[in-house]
C-alpha cells in the first residue's frame, strides 16, 4: 500500500486507511470477532490507518481496537479517533461539549479504551459553537506537546473554522465526507487545505455502500441500521441516486472490477493529499477495496465518469436535518 502525507508536520499514511465505525455502531448487526480478523487483515494488508471515535457505540468501537491491537507493536497501527459530545449518566451522547476540560477528559478515556500511551491524530468530531475553536485548538496543543497526541485535526468544519484553528496550531488534515455522490467539499474546504497545507481524509468514499452496488433496497436494511432514516435512501431519492450507481456499475463491468473499486480510485485520484477511509465489516470487502489504491483504469474512462457527474446532483441531504445542524460551513 503506497503512502500518502497528511499536511506539512510529516504525518505518512497509507492512502487507503480504514473506517471503523461500522463495525460497532450505525451499519446493523455486528460481530466483533469477524471485525478483530479484518483488523488484523488490515495490517497484512498495509492498511494500518485505522480510524475510531469515542461515540461510536459510544466507547465500543474504541474498545474493539484496544483488544485487537493486544501484543501488536504500537508502531504498526495510525490511530485516529475523535471527541467533541459529552455523555449522559447512562452513556449516551448528550449535545456537544469542546470545553478544554472536556478535552481533558476525553483523551484520557481514549487513551484507555485503545490501550495506548497516544493518540496518532486527534479529532474534533464537530464544532462546539459554545466553544470558541481556538480554545479547542490551544487544548489540543497543549496534548501534543504532553506526548498524549502527535498531529491534530477537525471534523466537518467550513473554512473559516479552518483557518482559525490552524493559526493556533498546525492542522494535519481535515475530515469530510468525499466520493461521487457526494462532492460539496470541492467548492470552499478543499481549496482552503490545499492553500494551508492540510491534508483531507474523505470518510464514506462509496458513499455509505451505495457505490459498491449491493444495495437493492432501502428496505433491506436491518432495523438498527441508521440507514433506514437516512435522507439519501429514501424511496424517491434512492431510486434517483441509482442513476448513478448504474454508470458505476458499467465502468466496472467493462473493466473486470467492482463498483467500490472505481468509487474509490476516483476519490484517490483527485490529488495525492486525500487519503479515503472506507469502512467495512468483512474480509472479502477489505481485499476488495485495498486492490483500489492500485486501479489503473484508461483516462477516457475516467473523462465520461467526470462528464456525467457535471450533469447529475445527488437527491437528498447529507445527513437528517436534526443531524444537518452539527455540520459547520463558516466561510
Amino acid at each position: 500500500m503506497h503512502k500518502r502525507k497528511l499536511g506539512r508536520q510529516g504525518l505518512e499514511v497509507p492512502a487507503l486507511g480504514l473506517g471503523c465505525m461500522g463495525m460497532s455502531w450505525a451499519y446493523g448487526p455486528t460481530d466483533d470477532a469477524e471485525s478483530i480478523r479484518v483488523l488484523h487483515r488490515a495490517l497484512d494488508l498495509g492498511i494500518n490507518f485505522w480510524d475510531t471515535a469515542e461515540v461510536y457505540g459510544p466507547f465500543k468501537n474504541e474498545e474493539l481496537l484496544g483488544r485487537a491491537l493486544k501484543g501488536k507493536p504500537r508502531q504498526s497501527v495510525i490511530i485516529a479517533t475523535k471527541f467533541a459530545f459529552k455523555f449522559s449518566p447512562k452513556g449516551e451522547p448528550a449535545g456537544l461539549d469542546s470545553s478544554p476540560a472536556r478535552i481533558k477528559e476525553a483523551i484520557e478515556g481514549s487513551l484507555r479504551r485503545l490501550g495506548t500511551e497516544y493518540i496518532d491524530l486527534y479529532y474534533q468530531h464537530r464544532l462546539d459553537p459554545n466553544t470558541p475553536i481556538e480554545d479547542t485548538a490551544g487544548t489540543l496543543a497543549e496534548l501534543v506537546r504532553s506526548g498524549k497526541v502527535r498531529y491534530i485535526g477537525l471534523s466537518e468544519v467550513g473554512p473559516g473554522t479552518i483557518r482559525r484553528a490552524h493559526a493556533v496550531h498546525p492542522l494535519a488534515a481535515i475530515q469530510t465526507e468525499y466520493s461521487l455522490w457526494e462532492r460539496d467539499v470541492e467548492e470552499k474546504v478543499l481549496p482552503e487545505v490545499r492553500r494551508l497545507g492540510i491534508g483531507l481524509v474523505a470518510y464514506s468514499p462509496v458513499g455509505r455502500g451505495i457505490l459498491s452496488g449491493r444495495i437493492k433496497s432501502p428496505k433491506d436494511f436491518d432495523e438498527s441500521d441508521f440507514r433506514r432514516n437516512h435522507p439519501r435512501f429514501t424511496e424517491e431519492n434512492f431510486k434517483h441516486n441509482l442513476k448513478l450507481v448504474e454508470e458505476v456499475k458499467e465502468i466496472a463491468s467493462a473493466n473486470d472490477v467492482t463498483p467500490a473499486q472505481v468509487a474509490l480510485a476516483w476519490v484517490l485520484r483527485q490529488g495525492n493529499d486525500i487519503v479515503a477511509i472506507p469502512g467495512t465489516k468483512h474480509v472479502r470487502y477489505l481485499e476488495e477495496n485495498a486492490r483500489a489504491a492500485d486501479l489503473k483504469l484508461p483516462e477516457s474512462v475516467w473523462s465520461a465518469l467526470d462528464k456525467t457527474l457535471s450533469s447529475f446532483q445527488t437527491a437528498g441531504l447529507r445527513y437528517p436535518e436534526a443531524t444537518m445542524k452539527f455540520i459547520d460551513t463558516t466561510d
